[in-house]
């Protein structure tokens, strides 16, 4: 089992992927975010496959890519906002690294803009989508942080040095 420095985890628009390469930059290891590697094995962007193939398709290829980077990656890592609703990919992320990116509703609705392609945001009212998502995830999320940092009203480069700090801090 590989040890990985970091596991990001939260909703859509929390800034997994973009704190996630800030803080691999910061400690100098690097960064995977399993969405991109589902659409590098599926050949086209995650909202396609919601669409073309539906999510049970997806949520297979995601656990598999949460799987095999856990086995393999040492870095830090960034899954899919939903990737912990898998039973399998809660069991694999026990005692790991995982921090939650805690984010509100009101600043993850300005950070989605509500218009991009979010798969699961897709329908006549997303706003009530985004919210319920959110309701039913935290829990989850929560229970499998060892750290949670908020993320509302701040900038990628505060959250990541912050998280740098708290690692090194456990480390020493």
């Amino acid at each position: 089992m590989t040890e990985l420095t970091a596991i990001l985890i939260g909703p859509p628009g929390a800034g997994k992927t973009t704190v996630g390469a800030l803080l691999a930059e910061r400690l100098g290891v690097s960064y995977l975010d399993t969405d991109a590697t589902v659409e590098a094995v599926a050949g086209k962007p995650v909202a396609d496959i919601f669409v073309e193939d539906g999510e049970p398709v997806f949520r297979k290829l995601e656990h598999e890519a949460v799987a095999a980077a856990l086995s393999g990656h040492d870095g830090v890592l960034g899954l899919g906002g939903g990737a912990v609703l898998d039973e399998r990919t809660r069991a694999l992320l026990a005692g790991r690294p995982v921090i939650y990116l805690e984010t509100g509703f009101t600043e993850l609705a300005k950070r989605v803009g509500l218009d991009r392609p979010r798969p699961l945001l897709i329908g006549i009212n997303p706003r009530a989508q985004l919210k319920t998502l959110l309701d039913q995830r935290r829990p989850v999320y929560a229970g499998l942080a060892r750290i949670t940092v908020s993320t509302d009203g701040r900038e990628p480069d505060e959250i990541a040095d912050e998280i740098a700090a708290l690692l090194t801090a456990r480390r020493s």
